[in-house]
Order: structure tokens, then C-alpha cells, then sequence
């Protein structure tokens, strides 16, 4: 190891300027961080090539190991039993494979009858309340842009939803998940990775037959924030400070606390994990979630745009108000690890690092329904316990959270979930316990 990788950040590094809230010349803010960001790699002794060099060539490793496995006809996605979880007996190798890959499948996490059951009453309660004949149409212009109607259903409260969101086989999954991070640090505890907040989400019900265009891909963790916001770059601080070699997507160090810049794609909570729990059997060729199966991919995104083929006032297209784009253009070598889930069963659960690289492939004629209901890991932090106090309103109002677009169909809904049906998770994951 070299002594500018071997060294801590240097007491004279240069400042880094950051702006908390969107800027008002985003141009001129985007042109000051990355000279700035420069500025601080140079000042380590290194070129800002050379750190680049160093990301992409651990980056290069993964891509050939997950194209060699796909060339097999290995997936390049570990599977693991929900009863191993519960039990406790994982294997090393199983967790290894785990955070390497970023990702996850857990077979039987609910029973294939229990998750049916779910998908059915789901569609009776949308059915009890009319959503369909009051459907107003994708009010989301991203999830919009999948070409069903509807595909994406914006139902957040239904009783099914929130018996999986507090059920004890989600919290046992999630903590398990949450335990694959660094959440204490320097004294800091990050968060508390066996509790988690109550992320509502929506479902989606894809009809057999349908046509789907598919999601292109991106990332969910932020756009411009990721580079301009003071929590941010100290939690990207060894890809800027001459310490490359020592950048850890499995720490959590910073990232609980700080602002995100608002826009109608963001999350303004923490997820160690993205996930959803399968409603109906998906084989892996019917338009099914993709991922870039590397977690530290995420290094090479934040450092793709200091190098010299960028325009100083471009972010490789990254923007606000915009999820975070991968692409041919900048990003060929990640887009060669693109890879599909398994097929998966009803009750099965999906599970991606929330920094990682995801797609929805298209479909044409889909064989089967294609039906999810949207889970994350968020573990209880500052950040998630101050948006808990939204989703709470929401969840008595029957409203949509905040981080979704306002329709409030579910507003007069009389069969809603209510106070009544939260048992201890639900309590907890809300903030009201």
C-alpha cells in the first residue's frame, strides 16, 4: 500500500464548500464543489486520475466475477432461507456472498399462501373503495412512465400492507439486513439497526398479458446532495481525502442525520436496504428487478465526474428533481453487471444496498401477474425518526406520505388500518412507543 493510501485525512485538507439547500446557480455550485473536491484529492498527493484508477479497478473485479458467473449460468444473486435467518444459522459463506453482492433474495420469508392471501385482499379493498373507477391516472412521472394503468397503485394503508410492514418475519429480515452495516462509529451510534421506522410505500399489481416498458437505470440515495451537502461528503470522505482504499459502503458514518435535496423522486429516509415482498410467483424473464451487484460501485459514481471528459458544470447528467442516472454514456463498465433476480414465489422477499445501481426490465406479453408489495430496511435514525413524524400524520389521516405524490385516495376510506391494528412493531416503527 502506498503512503498516500496508507495516511488519514491530512489536518490541511482543503475546505469544502456545501450548500444545505439547493442552490440557487446550480451551475456555478456544481463547477465551485468539483474544483473544490479536486483541489482536496491533489492536496493528498494523488492524482484525481489516480484515485479513479484505484475505484475502478476494484470495481473491474466484481464486473468480471458477475459476467463469469452469468456466462455459467450462475446467478449472481445469493439466496438465503428465511428459516436460516430465524434461526440464526447462516453460513459465513451465505454472509459473505451477501455483502459482496449487495443483495439478496429470502425464500419464504412470508408463506406462498399468506402472500396470495395479501394479493387478493388488496384488490378487494381497492374494489370496496372504488379506486379504480376514481383512479385519476401516474401522478409520478417516473413510475408514470411504465405504460400500464395502473400498474403502480398508490395505496399505502391497506390492512395487508401493514400486517407485513409490523409483522416479527419483516423486523427479524430487516435487522438481519441492518447488521450487515457499521452502525456505530467514532462513539456515534449511526442507527439502531434492530429497530426500524415505518416506511410506507405503494404496491404494484403488473396484469398477465401486459406490456411494460420498464425502468431504466438509476439510484435512489440522492442526486446533487451526495456531493454538495456537508453530511455527505464526510460520508464520502475517503474518496476525496487521498484514502480511497479505505471506502466502506457498509458504513453508515454521517449519512443518518443530514438534509437531502427535496424533489418528487427523493427519500428523505435512510434505508440500509431496498426491498419488496413478492405477491404473486415471477420467473426472472418477465420484467423483473435488475441490479448492479456492487456495492462499492457506488464509489466510481461519485468519482466519474471530477475527471477531465466532464464538463465542469456537469455531473455525468446527474440532477435535481431527477433520480441519479446510470448510463452507456458514462457509466459502460457497471451497466456489463446488470443482472436479474432468480425466479421468486409468492412470499418471497427481494432485497438491494440502497446506494446500488437498479432497473425493471420490459416486458411484453407478461406471463403471470407480476405483483410486489414495497418494503425497505430503514432503521430508526434521526433522519427516519423526523420523517416518522409525517408518516404518522398520514397514517391517522389516511393521507399520502410525503415522500409520494398527494393524492390521498385512501383519505375516506373506512377500512383502512388504523390505531387499532398497530401492534408493538407498528408503535415503535412510527414513533409512538
Amino acid at each position: 500500500m502506498t503512503l498516500a493510501a496508507s495516511r488519514g485525512p491530512a489536518a490541511a485538507d482543503p475546505e469544502l464548500p456545501h450548500w444545505e439547500t439547493v442552490p440557487d446557480d446550480l451551475p456555478t455550485a456544481i463547477r465551485q464543489v468539483k474544483g473544490a473536491l479536486r483541489a482536496r484529492i491533489e492536496a493528498s498527493g494523488r492524482t484525481v486520475r489516480e484515485v479513479f484508477g484505484v475505484m475502478e479497478s476494484r470495481v473491474r473485479a466484481r464486473v468480471e466475477e458477475i459476467t463469469a458467473d452469468k456466462a455459467s449460468g450462475t446467478t449472481a444473486w445469493p439466496v438465503i432461507d428465511y428459516a436460516d435467518i430465524e434461526a440464526g444459522t447462516v453460513t459465513a459463506g451465505d454472509l459473505a456472498a451477501l455483502r459482496r453482492r449487495g443483495c439478496l433474495v429470502v425464500r419464504g420469508h412470508f408463506s406462498r399462501d399468506r402472500a396470495l392471501g395479501w394479493d387478493q385482499e388488496i384488490v378487494g379493498y381497492a374494489e370496496r373503495n372504488r379506486f379504480f373507477e376514481n383512479y385519476r391516472g401516474p401522478a409520478d412521472d417516473f413510475f408514470g412512465s411504465v405504460g400500464s394503468r395502473p400498474e403502480i397503485y398508490p395505496i399505502y394503508w391497506s390492512p395487508p400492507q401493514m400486517q407485513a410492514r409490523q409483522s416479527h418475519r419483516m423486523a427479524r429480515v430487516q435487522a438481519f439486513l441492518n447488521a450487515q452495516w457499521a452502525s456505530q462509529s467514532g462513539g456515534v451510534q449511526w442507527f439502531d439497526p434492530a429497530r426500524d421506522s415505518l416506511y410506507p410505500d405503494r404496491i404494484r399489481r403488473r396484469p398477465k398479458g401486459a406490456d411494460s416498458a420498464g425502468l431504466g437505470t438509476h439510484l435512489d440515495p440522492g442526486t446533487l446532495d451526495l456531493w454538495m451537502t456537508q453530511a455527505y461528503q464526510r460520508a464520502f470522505r475517503h474518496l476525496f481525502d487521498g484514502t480511497v482504499e479505505q471506502y466502506d459502503p457498509w458504513d453508515a458514518a454521517y449519512r443518518t442525520a443530514g438534509p437531502q435535496y427535496p424533489g418528487s423522486t427523493m427519500c428523505s429516509a435512510f434505508r440500509t436496504f431496498q426491498g419488496w415482498t413478492a405477491l404473486s410467483d415471477m420467473d426472472h424473464d418477465q420484467g423483473v428487478l435488475h441490479t448492479v451487484p456492487i456495492p462499492e460501485a457506488m464509489g466510481y459514481l461519485m468519482l466519474r465526474p471530477l475527471l477531465e471528459d466532464v464538463a465542469d458544470d456537469d455531473m455525468c447528467g446527474v440532477t435535481v428533481n431527477q433520480v441519479f442516472p446510470a448510463s452507456r454514456t458514462w457509466h459502460p463498465l457497471l451497466l456489463k453487471a446488470l443482472s436479474g433476480i432468480p425466479d421468486v414465489k409468492a412470499g418471497d422477499s427481494v432485497w438491494w444496498h440502497c446506494d446500488m445501481i437498479h432497473s425493471v426490465a420490459p416486458v411484453t406479453s407478461q406471463r403471470g401477474w407480476g405483483n410486489v408489495m414495497y418494503i425497505p430496511a430503514a432503521p430508526w435514525c434521526p433522519r427516519n425518526e423526523q420523517y416518522a413524524a409525517s408518516v404518522r400524520d398520514a397514517f391517522l389521516t389516511g393521507s399520502s406520505p410525503p415522500d409520494f405524490p398527494a393524492e390521498h385516495y385512501e383519505r375516506t376510506w373506512p377500512d383502512r388500518s388504523g390505531l387499532d391494528q398497530l401492534n408493538d412493531i407498528g408503535r415503535r416503527g412510527l414513533g409512538l412507543a
